[in-house]
């Protein structure tokens, strides 16, 4: 999700004792290999599809085995008083990092990550857009994740942050980037075997096609990031052009055949056509914010997500 800022540290804390003696209880089955292989980089999964062992960003979203013995820390997400998607325990090895990229993908468009540092040391370092930080055992921030950034560990030992994903709620929003009081007088949330907050959780997002609105919205926040990175002015002209034709057309199709699954090929065939269409125009278009390729953007963040065909639902 884009801030205005490159991070916000939350004003609030968390019993630091705690947080490490419940995640240094887990088991080593309960973490996982970093999906895309980075050396280093481990998760044990705490609200996942499912419920399941698995790194997917869709279907509905349930607490895992492993969130179930950790109390103190599902008091803490609940406590927020917001809906959680994917999230979990995420651990670097000592002397590695995660490499410099930015969440250009549909999932994070509408979300942001809430990052509590369980174990860590001040050679732990978070750079995001242009800034540097470090955040300490039991804090709260969230960052930009639209711009490019990447962490480091300096440190002898390994560090773990609870990486929590939600979309917030108008208070959230208010708390997470309104002006702070004084660091001390902030709340520490106090281990409470007592606490009965609900831990919500995302349903499942998806519809068989995406509505008109949304891919106009998508759409729309594509195009005010364009930039040329040369001289390629007509391609951007061309280029901008084909999305706002994408997005009449695809008006169309959703009031002939509305979002249920009907006529899954013509969508599909569309969507498609845009991107072939799109791939000879797209040389040296860059996002402003991050300099991620247009054509990525529209791939990753739109095209991928336009139909869901597992969903279709069968008519009568």
């Amino acid at each position: 999700m884009r801030l205005p800022r490159p991070f916000y540290q939350l004003p609030i804390l968390f019993d630091v004792p705690r947080l490490q003696a419940e995640v240094a209880a887990l088991p080593d089955e309960a973490w996982a290999p970093h999906p895309d292989g980075v050396p280093g980089n481990s998760a044990a999964r705490l609200i996942t599809a499912g419920g399941g062992e698995t790194d997917a960003h869709v279907g509905p979203m349930q607490p895992t085995r492993w969130l179930a013995a950790l109390p103190y820390l599902r008091q803490a997400l609940a406590g927020f008083g917001v809906v959680w998607s994917r999230s979990r325990l995420m651990r670097l090895a000592p002397g590695v990092g995660v490499p410099e990229h930015a969440d250009i993908n549909y999932h994070w468009h509408t979300r942001v990550r809430l990052h509590i540092p369980v174990f860590t040391t001040p050679a732990v370092r978070f750079h995001a857009g242009g800034e540097c930080v470090h955040m300490g055992e039991g804090e709260a921030w969230i960052f930009d994740n639209w711009r490019a950034h990447h962490v480091e560990n300096g440190a002898d030992r390994d560090r773990i942050h609870l990486v929590a994903d939600t979309s917030g709620t108008a208070d959230f929003w208010q708390f997470a980037m309104g002006d702070a009081p004084p660091r001390a007088g902030w709340r520490t949330v106090v281990p409470d075997p007592a606490a009965n907050a609900p831990l919500l959780t995302e349903a499942d997002q998806r519809s068989a096609v995406m509505p008109a609105a949304e891919l106009q919205l998508l759409i729309d926040d594509l195009r005010g990031e364009l930039l040329a990175n040369g001289d390629v002015s007509a391609d951007m002209g061309a280029f901008d052009a084909l999305l706002v034709r994408f997005v009449q057309d695809w008006r169309q199709l959703c009031a002939l055949h509305g979002v249920q699954g009907r006529a899954l090929q013509a969508f599909g065939r569309l969507a498609k056509g845009v991107f072939e269409a799109a791939r000879p125009l797209a040389g040296g278009l860059v996002m402003r914010t991050n300099g991620a390729s247009a054509l990525l953007v529209l791939e990753k963040r739109v095209l991928q997500h336009v139909i869901a065909p597992d969903l279709v639902r069968q008519a009568g």
